[in-house]
């Protein structure tokens, strides 16, 4: 996303965000907080609209689209840690063509992290110009071992490339870091992993609610990512939920997550993955921000089966 953002926004333009503020780690990237090599120190504005009931502000947008010059519009689908609905693709779609029909000229660009392979749609097949995400969730299928996507338009991924390379070379060189194969890999797979991972965010939807945990969605709930929020209301419960996802891994099982500060959050963060790739969170993983309501954000699971052996550790450590 920093890539695309830096290499289609000029000095002067405007970004917007119209699913509120983006996730603590764009902050420094964004300029929110201040940083020497963000978008507004090199001049470009920024200013968001919050999500309204869970859908989109659109007399809000409406507003300032006919009041302001807006480059581009940013529109994150999945929840971040915000207990918000997760966008759905008919939801996204409605907003696309609502912006498209009062400005054809602003960019859309779609944060489709934790997305992909949910539905039958992406985001481009909906009017979007551009769409972003990480190959150590769900694209990736638990293969790829880093990377990042981004697909769209002819013209902004031409500047988005020079971008990460060099101006008048592109794409053309654009560094694949050796690792094709596990890429190609990785996409092959993802459509069976995503699978699973959404079987395990079911079955653990209905099993902590069946304990009496209040759960977002709900197993029967229609879902548009990989994400599961559980409500524990004790900063206790909630680690010890994170350490038992650790414990039922087949990575590190034997070492013990423990909330810590880590650079771009505002709060202490636990982080539970013994995952093959590290940090890939389309392998089952659990976060959390240590912060009232005290809410986990499990997701991912490479086969269902071992999804479950997971998700039952953890919940033999409540």
């Amino acid at each position: 996303m920093t890539v695309t953002l830096f290499g289609v926004l000029r000095p002067n333009d405007t970004l917007l965000s119209i699913t509120g503020k983006p996730y603590d780690t764009l902050d420094e990237v964004i300029g929110i907080v201040e940083n020497k090599s963000s978008l507004r120190a090199f001049g470009v504005n920024f200013d968001k609209i919050d999500l309204q009931d869970n859908d989109f502000n659109y007399e809000e947008i409406e507003n300032k689209l006919k009041n302001e010059k807006i480059k581009l519009i940013t529109i994150q689908r999945s929840r971040g840690y915000d207990t918000r609905d997760s966008i759905g693709i008919d939801k996204l779609e409605k907003v696309i063509k609502f912006i498209k029909e009062i400005d054809n000229e602003v960019i859309i660009m779609v944060d489709n992290c934790y997305c992909e392979f949910v539905g039958t749609k992406e985001p481009t097949e909906v009017g979007a110009d551009l769409a972003v995400g990480s190959l150590i969730k769900n694209l990736g299928g638990g293969v790829s071992p880093n990377g990042a996507y981004v697909v769209g338009k002819k013209d902004l991924i031409e500047l988005v490339a020079e971008r990460l390379t060099a101006p008048g070379l592109g794409k053309e060189v654009g560094p694949s870091l050796g690792i094709n194969k596990q890429f190609l890999q990785g996409l092959f797979f993802a459509p069976q992993v995503v699978a699973s991972s959404l079987k395990t965010a079911v079955f653990a939807s209905k099993m902590l609610e069946e304990l009496g945990y209040k759960v977002y969605p709900k197993f029967d709930e229609e879902r548009a990512d990989i994400v599961q929020m559980i409500e524990f209301g004790e900063a206790e419960k909630l680690i010890k939920f994170c350490q038992g996802i650790q414990m039922g891994s087949p990575v590190d099982s034997k070492s013990i997550p423990e909330p810590w500060d880590m650079p771009g959050y505002t709060n202490k963060v636990i982080m539970a993955a013994g995952t093959f790739v590290q940090g890939s969170s389309i392998e089952l993983s659990c976060d959390a921000p240590i912060k009232e309501p005290y809410m986990a954000y499990l997701q991912g699971g490479l086969t269902y089966q071992y999804g479950k052996i997971g998700i039952l550790k953890a919940i033999s450590m409540l």
